[in-house]
C-alpha cells in the first residue's frame, strides 16, 4: 500500500475529524451529507483502500462485490455493523472496524432522559403550551406516572445498558434485565440487578422497559404485538437500540388501545420515517436518531476511525475489529 492510503467517507463528519483525516490521508470527502444510493456506494468503494461508511449506508454483498482489490479495511463510523455484510467482508480478507465505547454514557444519558420525559408528559407539556392549551394549574391537569419505585426492565445488559442501570437506579428504580447471558454476579450486585431468563416474565412485572440488545435475525421484531399484550397498562417503552427491534405498526395499536401508556423512540424499522400510526399519538416522543449526537461523542468516533485506520497502515490488528458470526481472530505465529 502507498504511504497514504485512499480513504473515502460516505456522510460528512465534525469538521476536525474530517480535517485530521484530510491532512494523514488521501481523504475524499463528501460536498454534501445526502446519504449515498447503493450504486453511488458501489462506485465508492471501488476506489480506495479504506472506506469510512455509516449507519445510514447499507454495506451488502453487492456493494462489497465492487470493492477495489486494494481495500483492506471498511472502518465505521458507529458502533453498531448490522448494517454490513461482515461474512462478504470477512470472506474476501476485508478487515471491518467499528467504533464502540464512546457513545455508550450519551446513549444512556438519552434513554434516562426518555424514561423521564414520557411518564410525566413533559414533551406533549410543551406542545399543548405553545398551541396556547394551557390555562393554568389545576389537580387533574396533565397527570402522569412517578417514576421514582418503578421498576425498569432493559433488554440487552452490554455498556449501555449498564451505564443506564447506573442511571436509573439513581433514580430510585428497581433494575432488572434480560440478557442472552447472566451477568457477572460482582457486577449484578454493584448495579443491584436481578436476572430474568424468561423475557416475557420479566415484561409483565416492569414498568418501564429499555431497548439495548443489538439487532440481529433473533431480535427482529423482538417486541411484537403478543409481548406487548404482556406489559402493564401503566409501563412505558424506550429504545435508542435499532428501530427493527420493535413492530411498530403493534407498538402504535398498544398504545392507541392503552395496553401499555407510551414510549420513547429514538430509532425506527424504516428510518428515517416512523410508523405513521404514531405520529399522532400524544404519548410517544420521537427524536431523530440522536443517541450519539454530541460533538464529544462525535469527535471520539472520529478519533477510534482513525486509530483503526492507522493501525492498518501499520500492519497492526485494528483494536475495533468486527468479525462475523462463528469467526475468530487468528494470531500471526
Amino acid at each position: 500500500m502507498k504511504s497514504k492510503p485512499k480513504v473515502v467517507v460516505t456522510r460528512r463528519l465534525p469538521q476536525e475529524v474530517e480535517t485530521r483525516m484530510a491532512d494523514l490521508f488521501e481523504t475524499v470527502l463528501r460536498p454534501d451529507d445526502r446519504p449515498m444510493s447503493q450504486s453511488e456506494l458501489a462506485a465508492a468503494i471501488s476506489d480506495c483502500d479504506v472506506f469510512v461508511p455509516t449507519v445510514t449506508d447499507r454495506i451488502d454483498a453487492t456493494v462489497i462485490a465492487n470493492a477495489s482489490p486494494r481495500l483492506r479495511l471498511i472502518a465505521n463510523f458507529g458502533a453498531g455493523t448490522d448494517h454490513i455484510d461482515v461474512a462478504s467482508a470477512h470472506g474476501r480478507g476485508i478487515t471491518v472496524s467499528n467504533t464502540p465505547g464512546v457513545l455508550t454514557e450519551d446513549t444512556a444519558d438519552l434513554a434516562m432522559a426518555l424514561i423521564l420525559a414520557v411518564p410525566r408528559r413533559l414533551v406533549e407539556g410543551d406542545r399543548r403550551l405553545r398551541a396556547g392549551e394551557f390555562k393554568g394549574w389545576g389537580p387533574t391537569h396533565m397527570l402522569g406516572h412517578r417514576v421514582r419505585g418503578g421498576k425498569l426492565g432493559i433488554i440487552g445488559m452490554g455498556r449501555i445498558g449498564q451505564a443506564l442501570a447506573r442511571r436509573a437506579h439513581a433514580f430510585g428504580l428497581d433494575i432488572h434485565y434480560h440478557n442472552r447471558r447472566r451477568i457477572p454476579k460482582g457486577i449484578e450486585a454493584t448495579l443491584g440487578a436481578t436476572w430474568h431468563a424468561d423475557l416475557d416474565a420479566m415484561l409483565g412485572d416492569v414498568n418501564f422497559v429499555s431497548i439495548h440488545c443489538p439487532a440481529t435475525p433473533d431480535t427482529h421484531h423482538l417486541i411484537n404485538a403478543e409481548r406487548l399484550s404482556k406489559m402493564r397498562p401503566d409501563s412505558y417503552i424506550v429504545n435508542t437500540a435499532r428501530g427493527e427491534i420493535i413492530d411498530e405498526a403493534a407498538l402504535a395499536a398498544a398504545i392507541r388501545n392503552q395496553t401499555i401508556s407510551g414510549a420513547g423512540l429514538d430509532v425506527y424499522e424504516r428510518e428515517p420515517e416512523p410508523h405513521p400510526d404514531l405520529l399522532d399519538l400524544p404519548n410517544v416522543i420521537l427524536a431523530p436518531h440522536i443517541g450519539s449526537a454530541t460533538h464529544e461523542s462525535r469527535r471520539e468516533m472520529g478519533e477510534l476511525v482513525l486509530i483503526n485506520i492507522r493501525a492498518m497502515m501499520d500492519h497492526h490488528a485494528c483494536p475495533n475489529r468486527v468479525l462475523p458470526p462463528g469467526a475468530s481472530f487468528q494470531v500471526a505465529s
